[in-house]
C-alpha cells in the first residue's frame, strides 16, 4: 500500500480561539493533502467556537465540557475540577472508540484532557505552540508528548530541548505573493493610488481601545494623507459605520479578502496574536503593535517584543497610546526609510513552510 492510500485515523484538538483553530485545521488540511483516505477527528470545548468553525472546514468534532481557571474566584473555578473529570471520562471514550494512530494539539483547554488521555494510551503525540509564551495546556502536556512544534526561539525554558522543532505557525499561503497584487487590491478597496494605506486590525471580534484610538484619531490621519482601511470586528460594526467612506475611511466588520488587504497596505496596526504575527512577518510590511493587554501570561506583549527586538516592528501599549501614537506614527510615516527597514526585517523572520513541516514532523511520527 502506497504512502497516499493509508488509512490512518487522526485526531486534532485545540481551540478556544481562531489562534488554536486555524493552525489546527491547516495541519489537517495539509495530512488530508499528503492521505486523502485518512479519518479526521476533532475534539474541542462545548460552546466555544471550534464547534462552529471545524464544521465549517468540513470536520467532524466532538465537544468536551471544559473551560480554563479564571483569575479571580468565580463559580466557574468552582465548577472546574467537575468538568476536568468530566472531560477527562469523555476523552478517554473518544480515544477508545476512535482508536487514533496519532493526536495533534494546538493549545486550548481541550487539547488538554485529549493529549493526556491519547499519551497514556501510548498514541503518538505532537503539539504545536503558537505564541512565545507558552500556554499552561502545552506546559502540562510537555512531558507526556514526543514533540513540540514551535514559532519562536528560546522555548526550552518551558519545553524539554531535545523534543523542540522551530516550525513557525500554519498561516494562508495566498500570502505569499502578495507585492504582485497591490494595484488589484487598491481597485478592490476603491482606494487612492500614491496615497498612503493604513490597514487597522483588532481581530475579527474588534478591540475596543484601538477602535477609541482610530475614531479619535481620524482628523490626525486625514492630516498625514493617509487613508484608512479599517477592520473593527463585528462587535462593533454598528458603531463604527458611519465613519465608512468619510476622509478616505473604510470601514468593516470583518475583512474576508486579507490576502487584498495587506498588498493594499503600507502600513498596518495590529494586536499581537501568534497566527497574526505570523502572517505580518509573511507580509513584511511596517507594523505597529498594539497588544492586548487582556490574555494569558500577557502572552501578546512577549509575541510583539521578540519581533521588536529584532528591529522589525514597532510597539505601542495600550496604556501609551495617547501619549505616544501621534509621535510614532508620524515619525514612521514620513521615514521610508523606516519603514523599508522595519518590512524587510519583519520578513527575515518569516518561516513559510510551517504547515508542510509541521506535517512531515506527523509523518515521521507516524511511520515509527
Amino acid at each position: 500500500m502506497s504512502e497516499k492510500q493509508k488509512t490512518y485515523k487522526i485526531i486534532l484538538s485545540g481551540g478556544g480561539t481562531g489562534g488554536h483553530i486555524y493552525p489546527a485545521i491547516a495541519i489537517a488540511n495539509s495530512l488530508k493533502e499528503a492521505f486523502p483516505n485518512a479519518e479526521f477527528l476533532f475534539v474541542g470545548a462545548k460552546d466555544r467556537m471550534e464547534m462552529e468553525k471545524v464544521p465549517q472546514a468540513g470536520y467532524d468534532i466532538k465537544g468536551l465540557w471544559i473551560s480554563g481557571i479564571q483569575r479571580s474566584l468565580t463559580l466557574k473555578n468552582a465548577m472546574f475540577p467537575f468538568k476536568l473529570i468530566s472531560s477527562l471520562w469523555n476523552a478517554r471514550k473518544i480515544v477508545k472508540s476512535f482508536k487514533p494512530d496519532i493526536a495533534i494539539g494546538t493549545g486550548g483547554f481541550a487539547s488538554g484532557p485529549l493529549l493526556y488521555i491519547a499519551a497514556s494510551k501510548h498514541i503518538p503525540c505532537l503539539i504545536q505552540e503558537q505564541n512565545s509564551y507558552p500556554g499552561i495546556t502545552n506546559k502540562l502536556l510537555a512531558k507526556k508528548v514526543q514533540k513540540i512544534c514551535v514559532a519562536y526561539d528560546n522555548l526550552e525554558r518551558f519545553f524539554p530541548k531535545h523534543k523542540i522543532i522551530k516550525t513557525g505557525n500554519p498561516v494562508r499561503q495566498d500570502l505569499l505573493n502578495i507585492d504582485s497584487k497591490t494595484v488589484e487590491a487598491k481597485n478592490f478597496f476603491n482606494l487612492k493610488h500614491g496615497k498612503y494605506t493604513l490597514l487597522v486590525l483588532g481581530g475579527s471580534l474588534g478591540a475596543r481601545n484601538i477602535n477609541s484610538l482610530i475614531e479619535k484619531e481620524l482628523d490626525f490621519l486625514d492630516m498625514q494623507n493617509v487613508q484608512v482601511i479599517w477592520q473593527c470586528g463585528k462587535l462593533y460594526y454598528s458603531q463604527y459605520k458611519i465613519y465608512n467612506n468619510t476622509k478616505d475611511i473604510q470601514v468593516y466588520p470583518f475583512l474576508n479578502n486579507m490576502d487584498f488587504a495587506y498588498a493594499a497596505a503600507d502600513i498596518i496596526i495590529s494586536r499581537a496574536g501568534a497566527s497574526s504575527v505570523s502572517e505580518l512577518c509573511i507580509v513584511g510590511k511596517p507594523v505597529i503593535f498594539i497588544p492586548s493587554p487582556n490574555v494569558a501570561e500577557d502572552h501578546q506583549t512577549k509575541n510583539a517584543m521578540a519581533i521588536v527586538e529584532k528591529d522589525a516592528a514597532m510597539i505601542i501599549k495600550e496604556g501609551d497610546l495617547d501619549v505616544d501614537f501621534e509621535n510614532k506614527f508620524s515619525q514612521l510615516v514620513q521615514s521610508p526609510e523606516k519603514q523599508k527597514k522595519l518590512g524587510t526585517n519583519i520578513k527575515k523572520i518569516a518561516l513559510v513552510n510551517a504547515t508542510k513541516d509541521i506535517r512531515d514532523e506527523v509523518i515521521k511520527l507516524l511511520n515509527k
